[in-house]
């Protein structure tokens, strides 16, 4: 009985103290990060990353609020179970395209101040970290 017990302990406390090893853990934590780039073209709209907690992220299109799970390990980047807000805007065209190549990014990289979302099929999301 003491010996389950134990074990059933052991594995709860090893699951409990599993690392952050997403991009949170790389630089990315304790920022907000503004899209400034797409697809090569300077993003004109507001748009925002952060990473507030382990294995969360978080931010804001041109006119919506969202949040979403982000358990792969870095370098890679797959958000899934997203919500967000559902409001109006005249710049939802510009939001569609951030939250469409959010959703297709599969690679990240932190540099300092500067965070790029990609993919291997051409995909750039060039982030600065705002002041």
């Amino acid at each position: 009985m003491f010996r389950g017990t134990a074990l059933a302990l052991a594995l709860a406390f090893l699951g409990a103290c599993k690392a952050d090893e997403t991009l949170r853990s790389y630089g990315a934590a304790d920022k907000t990060w503004e899209l400034s780039e797409l697809n090569g073209v300077a993003f004109t709209d507001t748009a925002t990353l952060t990473f507030p907690e382990k294995h969360k992220i978080a931010g804001s299109g041109p006119c919506n609020r969202f949040g979403a799970t982000l358990d792969v390990p870095y370098p890679w980047f797959e958000i899934t179970q997203i919500v967000s807000t559902k409001m109006a805007c005249p710049a939802l065209p510009q939001e569609t395209a951030f939250f469409d190549s959010l959703s297709n990014a599969t690679l990240s990289e932190v540099l300092g101040d500067t965070m790029i979302l990609s993919n291997p099929d051409g995909l750039s999301m060039v982030f600065k970290a705002a002041d």
